[in-house]
């Protein structure tokens, strides 16, 4: 049985992957910072996969808590085959780049950029024992060739820099059978990220084309069909999950 690792995986997006993935099979190991109330809440939700699926504290933005993740869900559930990089932090207040603070600016770094480089540098080596990976990155709409992103300086530019890694990745470790592929949510906001894609058809949507929201279950669609066995040809690739709307700049 395959075993999934997935960052922040307690609420939100995360967790309808984190559910996708245990709906598929997977041994899956789940991150999260501090909310033990989602861990109590979870375990009991999830009682049909009880002993495929274990929580482990971290944080994401420090390096000794991420190589503790690795090392305790690889020590539970054995080699890890699948990396989810579900967290990353964000500056919801409206800020020119000059208005961040150092710590505000390192922080958006470190918890969407080089995260990933250091759980890739702790999980590959298994993967490449393993002959199997699959690696996935979130972005945003556009990031794979936005110009910039007024009031989100910092947190595009490092989303933008995981673009170029994520598709660097997938060059180096093809021939290990391992693939990296950047997933880009569009506006998925509130109880929606957690929503089934039949909750959201409930509900007109006219910001966005097709004309129902985004949710969490299109997201864990998308991740749950790049994890395949036969999704391999799928490397380097940026796509888009948004029903046509453009979250820079909109289309009305």
């Amino acid at each position: 049985m395959r075993h999934a690792l997935i960052t922040a995986g307690t609420k939100g997006l995360g967790k309808k992957v984190s559910e996708k993935l245990l709906e598929d099979g997977y041994k899956v190991s789940v991150s999260y910072r501090s909310d033990q109330e989602a861990v109590e809440r979870l375990t009991k939700e999830w009682a049909r996969y009880q002993g495929s699926f274990q929580f482990i504290k971290a944080d994401v933005t420090q390096k000794t808590d991420i190589e503790h993740l690795v090392d305790q869900a690889a020590n539970s559930f054995g080699a890890i085959h699948i990396l989810i990089n579900n967290a990353g932090p964000y500056v919801f207040q409206r800020k020119k780049l000059l208005e961040y603070s150092d710590s505000e600016w390192y922080e958006m770094l470190e918890g969407n950029l080089s995260s990933v480089f250091h759980l890739v540098k702790k999980v590959v080596p298994m993967m490449r024992r393993e002959n199997f990976g699959r690696i996935i990155t979130y972005g945003f709409q556009g990031a794979e060739g936005t110009p910039g992103w007024l009031y989100r300086s910092a947190f595009a530019a490092a989303k933008v820099g995981l673009v170029s890694l994520t598709k660097t990745i997938a060059i180096e470790e093809a021939e290990n059978r391992i693939t990296a592929n950047m997933v880009c949510p569009g506006n998925i906001v509130g109880d929606m990220k957690e929503a089934s894609i039949e909750d959201a058809r409930k509900f007109v949507d006219k910001d966005t084309p097709v004309g129902r929201s985004g949710t969490g279950e299109d997201i864990s669609r998308v991740v749950s069909f790049l994890c395949d066995e036969n999704s391999d040809m799928i490397t380097g690739t940026v796509i888009e999950v948004t029903g046509g709307v453009d979250v820079l700049h909109r289309f009305r």
